[in-house]
């Protein structure tokens, strides 16, 4: 990319890491910390609901200020993770923060401790608690799995010494790897990064695609041990948690996390695979008879079709690509989007030691989001624009719920991504008139739907089986990446040839390392969307409002709840269906366009 790409501007939260504001909300927050720990640490039993909520409020405040202060640092390590002084800075926050929250630890564990009884009355004598119900129902979903307090105490205290130190390993190690890459053409090497060499996986030229294959694995099989090693240490540590905690099993913290019943991402799993073979199965030999191969090799799963013109995209052209889809659903939705260009809240460019992939960060309520791109100007990176900017609208929107009620489950967390990508999607669409292009635009959108679901899912299934193997033992790195692959073959079908190499491609995916089980996220909110979609194609009336009411709400409602406006259950086996039905018209779509 040729023109200047927007940096985010993180002094809305602080100067740098020399503010004198940081050492002074420190300062602050550990002198709050103490007082309400004082005032209110064995007594809680003794307040009423009005009491209650006055604490929950001042919690809340001081739970903002240390907010404030981690995003700043995660932030600033995420635009150079290999900057040794902000690596320390951001440690050292991480240690404080960590040294200042022991002090809130009880607050929790003695919520946990009122009986439902006077809590249920509390609750309907304030309104102002009552408020704050959401929260405390996901706070005492996890009784059953808390520890004696000094237990609690000495886990949290060790969390930056062990399972924080590990990820920050990885991610330090990930963001410092080169992957030397010979242009087949001219012979030259260039030294890259992870970004940019996994761009070059969607390389038009095939050749290019097997250098990039072969400098990822040339590199990742040389620290492949130091990866095995992080991925056992990290699955031991949450295994012994787990059994401390009484956990059935390594994912039902994230199912209760996720504010989502197990049955519920059962039937989302066993749905997805079984649709294997007419996803992802059926779509990749469709590809394969498009680029005249039998089989496709690994490196050519994401490549451009033949007839791609593969146009750079430039990032003023993005921009209004997206808020224009965006503003035919919704002008309020696209205004919010507005936001994140008028103001310095993206951080586009790829820059060496800058972390690989894409977020949206929501900060604190009193502050803003910021979106983390590394965009190269492909069709691809407009829809992770549109992605992380659904995440960033969504963020903002959910803000006045306060701290406490902003959050949205992970579940959810994904709706108005994956929603913000099919409306520029569809955008993009019914603007394309060439039967070429229009065949071209709909293959990319199959691909990211199946990366989404399929590749998700099959992620999960991978996780589920370290983890329970773990159990038994140390893996080898070699026993991992025959998991891998087996996982691999059966999601992505006999059409892909995971050939030589490919058994080292788990070790670079951040989600195994810094959220366990979080992939399948990804895939509830693909689904999701695709039956929401289905919804407002069916019946636009009134969408929008419904729609927006649903971001607003934040964390403060269930999916259950969420959903019913809308006519839809997630519960219900056949809302699955709905959605993975979507994907497969989409193929049925591409057959009918093939040549």
């Amino acid at each position: 990319m040729t023109a200047k790409l927007p940096e985010w501007d993180l002094s809305d939260l602080y100067a740098g890491p020399d503010a004198p504001e940081i050492e002074r909300d420190l300062e602050t927050a550990a002198a709050e910390a103490r007082a309400f720990e004082n005032r209110y640490q064995g007594r809680l039993a003794t307040l009423d609901g009005a009491g209650l909520a006055e604490a929950i409020a001042a919690y809340e405040a001081i739970q903002e200020r240390l907010g404030r202060l981690t995003s700043f640092a995660d932030l600033l390590q995420a635009g150079n993770v290999i900057d040794p002084d902000i690596a320390c800075f951001q440690q050292n926050i991480e240690e404080r923060v960590n040294a200042i929250t022991l002090h809130l630890l009880f607050f929790t564990l003695e919520v946990n401790r009122i009986d439902d009884a006077t809590l249920d009355r509390w609750l309907g004598e304030s309104e102002a608690l009552a408020r704050y119900r959401p929260w405390l129902d996901q706070v005492r979903r996890f009784r059953p799995h808390q520890l004696a307090d000094d237990m609690e105490r000495l886990l949290h205290e060790k969390e930056v010494a062990g399972r924080a130190a590990w990820v920050r390993l990885f991610d330090e190690t990930m963001a410092a790897l080169t992957f030397e890459v010979t242009d087949p053409q001219t012979g030259d090497t260039r030294t890259l990064g992870v970004e940019e060499t996994l761009h070059l996986l969607s390389d038009r030229d095939g050749a290019r695609r097997k250098a990039a294959a072969d400098a990822l694995t040339r590199t990742l099989r040389e620290n492949i041990r130091l990866f095995a090693l992080v991925t056992n240490t990290l699955a031991k540590d949450k295994e012994i948690e787990d059994r401390w905690r009484s956990y059935a099993s390594p994912e039902d913290a994230r199912h209760l996390a996720n504010n989502v019943e197990p049955e519920v991402v059962e039937a989302l799993r066993s749905a997805v695979v079984e649709a294997y073979p007419r996803l992802s199965h059926r779509y990749y030999a469709l590809k394969a008879s498009w680029m005249g191969q039998e089989r496709l090799e690994f490196w050519d799963r994401n490549a451009p079709l033949p007839e791609d013109a593969d146009e750079e995209i430039p990032w003023d052209r993005a921009r209004d690509m997206v808020l224009s889809a965006y503003r035919a659903f919704s002008p309020r939705l696209a205004d919010m989007g507005v936001k994140f260009f008028e103001n310095a809240w993206i951080d586009a460019p790829v820059r060496k030691g800058k972390a690989p992939g894409a977020f949206a960060h929501s900060t604190v309520p009193s502050a803003h989001p910021y979106l983390f791109l590394n965009y190269l100007g492909k069709t691809r990176d407009v829809m992770t624009l549109a992605h992380e900017l659904g995440h960033g609208v969504h963020q903002l929107l959910a803000a006045p719920q306060g701290l406490l009620l902003a959050h949205t489950p992970l579940t959810l967390a994904e709706t108005a991504s994956v929603f913000g990508e099919m409306l520029t999607f569809r955008a993009l669409l019914a603007d394309t008139k060439d039967p070429v292009r229009k065949r071209v635009l709909l293959a990319s959108k199959v691909e990211d739907m199946l990366n989404t679901v399929v590749r998700q899912i099959a992620f999960y299934e991978f996780e589920r089986r370290i983890h329970a193997e773990r159990r038994q033992g140390e893996i080898k790195a070699g026993r991992i990446g025959e998991i891998w692959l087996d996982v691999q073959h059966q999601s992505l079908g006999p059409a892909i040839n995971l050939g030589d190499g490919y058994e080292v491609y788990w070790s670079y995916i951040p989600h195994f390392i810094h959220s366990p089980f979080y992939v399948y996220a990804y895939a509830f909110g693909d689904c999701l969307v695709n039956a929401l979609y289905a919804t407002y194609q069916e019946e636009p009336d009134g969408f929008e409002d419904k729609y927006l009411a649903l971001l607003q709400a934040g964390g403060s409602l269930g999916h259950k709840d969420l959903l019913a406006p809308f006519g839809l259950d997630a519960s219900d086996p056949g809302f699955w269906q709905r959605g993975l039905g979507v994907m497969s018209g989409l193929i049925d779509e591409l057959e009918t366009l093939t040549p």
